[in-house]
């Protein structure tokens, strides 16, 4: 909650000087990563570990971490098709950088359907009904409410297939590791059993299984909202780099006759008059 002042002061208190609980860089000498000597306190993190630690402020177990990975290493596919993917290849194929194919991938992968939008709302649904759940409320009930006002329940069908491969081998990771048994986990797999039996017929895809995962080991919304920022990101770069290993242009080219256009008929242009 946001519990700053609104008025003028707030700007002048601020000026000239740079006020940060998360850290600081004391050139020649050393680094504060949320209150920790980057290179001496936090030295034998991993990436994944600094990267969750910079979000949360929490330490979590290696299990935890393990587990962690899997969400990003399991959801990194090197396939142009797709729609982040895509952007990463199309930039290859124009001759556009590296670092800007990848950065526009990955803000696309912000998508409301396929991408961490998804993810949100599924987080949002499992958190609702949880608490309803614990106010009196059947499942039945808050899934008819939910379809009633959404048309769908994120977490639950997917747009090609109703089935998600990645389901088997991340679930049976959580089980391996003893990280199955959180509440919001035991809820989406109920909602997945009131689904299939009910007319809808959809299965828990990605977010489904991820959400109620992340919420168990304590992320927030938000905390989670970050940490899935690259989950996609070991799959573009393969396609970046046989997209510029190609001729330049060829990847999805279109020929003007396969373009439904509806604009004005041909006509023909006239230089402006220089006077």
């Amino acid at each position: 909650m946001n519990t700053y002042k609104n008025d003028p002061s707030l700007l002048q208190e601020n000026v000239g000087i740079v006020k940060s609980r998360m850290g600081a860089f004391y050139p020649g000498s050393h680094v504060i990563f949320r209150g920790h000597d980057l290179h001496a306190d936090l030295k034998d993190m991993d990436w994944l570990e600094l990267y969750v630690f910079g979000i949360t402020g929490r330490r979590y177990t290696k299990k935890q971490l393990r587990l962690m990975h899997s969400m990003w290493t399991y959801t990194s596919y090197p396939d142009v098709r797709l729609w982040n993917n895509r952007v990463a290849g199309l930039a290859g194929s124009s001759r556009s950088t590296g670092t800007l194919g990848m950065a526009a991938a990955l803000a696309v992968s912000e998508a409301s359907i396929y991408g961490r939008g998804s993810d949100m709302r599924a987080i949002d649904f499992l958190i609702r009904t949880l608490q309803q759940m614990d106010e009196g409320y059947e499942l039945d009930e808050c899934i008819r409410q939910e379809l009633e006002s959404h048309r769908s329940i994120a977490g639950y069908g997917r747009p090609v297939v109703n089935a998600d491969e990645r389901i088997a081998p991340l679930l049976a990771l959580a089980q391996s590791l003893g990280l199955d048994q959180g509440p919001y986990l035991r809820l989406a797999l109920a909602v997945e059993e009131k689904l299939l039996v009910g007319r809808w017929r959809m299965k828990m895809n990605y977010a489904g299984l991820v959400a109620p995962l992340v919420v168990d080991l304590g992320f927030s919304p938000r905390e989670y909202y970050l940490f899935s920022f690259p989950a996609f990101l070991a799959g573009m770069p393969p396609c970046f780099i046989e997209a510029s290993d190609k001729p330049e242009g060829t990847l999805y080219p279109a020929a003007c006759a396969d373009i439904q256009y509806q604009g004005k008929s041909r006509r023909r242009w006239t230089k402006p008059d220089k006077n």
